[in-house]
């Protein structure tokens, strides 16, 4: 199961990299976000494109969900854009955000099938997955007014559903397992990234 939501994720991110505004922080982002999926954690400290490759600490070869023009538009921008914050993320309106905050707590509660553990043990684990304290607020105050997932995702725009696929396998990847739950949350989630196609 985790291969069937890591690749199409991996292809939509890439996708979201090349008609990103903020192409270095986007991508320090993604990239520690997949580390993390691996428990390896990640602190970039340089990135320079060439004409090839992206060099973060690390070099980065073309990914084989990625086509050759989404790789030059990306490498294309990273040249021509300013350097940038590391800490840039994606723009998100209020309704959006309530969305995504709404989504992220569902998997909280589906992938604790006692009642939800207390929040001073689940915020040291979502401050490890790189939430921002916003988020964190958005998070909790969902989790005390729980929506059925239908309705969430009925209001959740294709992308905003892209961006919170890296988010829910990381709160579902939290006990390093998937349940029933969660992996049908994460597969209704995909069918909803897959409205903009």
């Amino acid at each position: 199961m985790l291969s069937q939501i890591v690749r199409p994720m991996v292809h939509t991110q890439i996708r979201l990299l090349a008609s990103s505004e903020a192409p270095r922080s986007t991508l320090m982002n993604l990239l520690a976000q997949w580390l993390g999926f691996i428990g390896v954690r990640a602190q970039i400290t340089h990135l320079e494109p060439d004409t090839s490759r992206i060099h973060i600490a690390f070099c980065v070869e073309k990914p084989e969900a990625c086509d050759l023009y989404d790789w030059q538009h990306i490498l294309g921008k990273l040249r021509s854009a300013p350097t940038e914050s590391p800490t840039g993320t994606a723009q998100l309106s209020a309704f959006q955000e309530r969305q995504l905050h709404r989504l992220l707590a569902h998997m909280i509660q589906v992938g604790n099938p006692d009642p939800t553990p207390p929040w001073e043990h689940l915020r040291p684990q979502l401050v490890s997955l790189g939430f921002a304290e916003s988020t964190l607020t958005g998070i909790r105050a969902c989790l005390a007014e729980p929506q059925p997932l239908d309705e969430i995702l009925a209001h959740l725009e294709p992308d905003v559903a892209a961006l919170a696929l890296a988010r829910a396998v990381g709160i579902a990847m939290l006990d390093r397992q998937i349940n029933a739950s969660e992996d049908s949350a994460l597969k209704a989630l995909l069918r909803t990234m897959s409205r903009s196609h």
